[in-house]
């Protein structure tokens, strides 16, 4: 593969490269080659110290471009990992644009071939081809954001990682909840018209753990709370996205949020005057009427634990669960001008709670699944081809969402949440 080191980084300078339609971008801030990883624990002892960059190449694969505020977070964190380990500008290789079929393994394995000795990837559709480049590449390490499969699959070179961003979605219910509030004590609305949509991408356990989480928290603080959720097939589709907020503001959502890559549901909320909690970023700068507040997974701390790993000649973990603790779930700042008074305030005192182990999200106390609590339940954790329930995760009051690995696992339907459609 051609090199494509030659080139800085800049959000809209591509380089095209040859056997397929992923784009390769090289970023300001990164690494020249140098000795392979071989896989496990151990590297090759040219690798040295921490001190010793030259060492690692690393290479990052994107299901879009900087155009999804999903994968801009991943750019971002890869710029900025690169650069707090003092990696040197020369080689430092990203392709975006890789779709999650074939074209992954492809990508992977030019960057493999261009010398690179820890490559990441980053969504769902993308774990099958990582795999399979894993297995072709044992002297180098493959991790996956989001898959589900490391822990099963055996390999020394494979690596999953997610974070806990249902305490993230919860923390920005929480302010959504506390809006809600507010528009009630003015008289806006009233208690039984505390009605939330959201706009989901697939009816998958990630997406049902983040739009359940996001709805607790706001159930916390505004118990008359309820939630309508609409699907779109996509990951990104900007029109859908527009569409389906603009179906639940329609039918009576006084608040939207969304587990989608564009800026349809939030310019769908400016548009409308309809009060927002956006994801992986804030849409402040283009929704500043409605925009309340974001959570995003920080994907540095794990970027930069996973490449100093390789620099030391240590091992990766195979399942790797980043919190609010390692710095790995944030929220953005709060709109203040939008947000709720006092909003702040009781972020602040429950994200203490999360932290400390005093409050659960998924505390099996707070809701009821069909009327009844729900006091057992297996989920599928070590996932196969019919998702067979496998691992019994209610104890001790509370589901244990990603303990068992790091992807969520979470895809119960709890009362209080209406789904308007479950085709995808």
């Amino acid at each position: 593969m051609k090199s494509i080191t030659e080139h800085t980084f800049s959000r809209r300078q591509f380089v095209k490269l040859g056997g397929g339609s992923a784009i390769a971008l090289a970023l300001s801030g990164c690494a020249s080659s140098g000795s392979n990883a071989s896989s496990g624990a151990s590297a090759s002892t040219d690798a040295g110290s921490s001190s010793d960059s030259a060492s690692i190449k690393p290479g990052f694969i994107t299901l879009h471009d900087e155009n999804s505020t999903y994968d801009l977070n991943f750019i971002n964190a890869a710029k900025e990992a690169c650069k707090e380990l003092g990696i040197s500008e020369d080689t430092y290789m990203l392709k975006t644009n890789v779709p999650e079929g074939q074209e992954c393994y492809n990508a992977a394995a030019e960057l493999a071939d261009a010398g690179c000795n820890i490559i990441f990837a980053d969504s769902f559709g993308h774990e099958d081809y990582m795999i399979q480049a894993a297995k072709e590449f044992p002297d180098i390490q493959f991790c996956h954001s989001t898959g589900t499969k490391a822990h099963t699959e055996g390999l020394d070179n494979y690596h999953n990682a997610f974070a806990s961003i249902y305490e993230g979605r919860y923390l920005a219910g929480v302010a959504a909840g506390m809006k809600l509030n507010e528009m009630i004590d003015s008289g806006k609305i009233t208690a039984d018209q505390a009605k939330m949509g959201y706009v989901g991408a697939y009816t998958y356990a990630e997406v049902i753990s983040g739009y359940t989480s996001f709805y607790l928290g706001a159930k916390s603080v505004c118990p008359s709370v309820t939630m309508e959720v609409t699907f779109t097939g996509s990951w990104y589709d900007e029109t859908a996205e527009k569409e389906g907020a603009t179906k639940l503001i329609n039918d009576g959502c006084v608040l939207i949020s969304q587990h989608a890559d564009s800026m349809g549901a939030p310019t769908a909320c400016e548009n409308a005057g309809v009060p927002d909690v956006s994801y992986n970023g804030s849409t402040q700068d283009a929704c500043p009427n409605t925009y309340i507040i974001s959570s995003r997974i920080n994907w540095v701390p794990y970027y930069k634990y996973a490449i100093q790993a390789v620099m030391d000649g240590s091992a990766i973990d195979t399942d790797w669960t980043g919190t609010l603790s390692t710095g790995s779930v944030e929220l953005t700042d709060l709109n203040t001008s939008v947000a709720a008074e006092g909003t702040q305030d009781k972020l602040n005192e429950v994200k203490g709670k999360l932290e400390d182990g005093s409050l659960h999200v998924f505390d099996t106390s707070t809701f009821t699944v069909k009327g009844a609590k729900l006091d057992s339940y297996k989920a599928d954790v070590d996932t196969d081809a019919n998702y067979t329930p496998d691992t019994e995760v209610v104890s001790d009051g509370y589901f244990h969402e990603s303990e068992y690995r790091s992807a969520p696992y979470f895809d119960v339907q709890i009362d209080g949440i209406e789904l308007l459609d479950t085709a995808f």
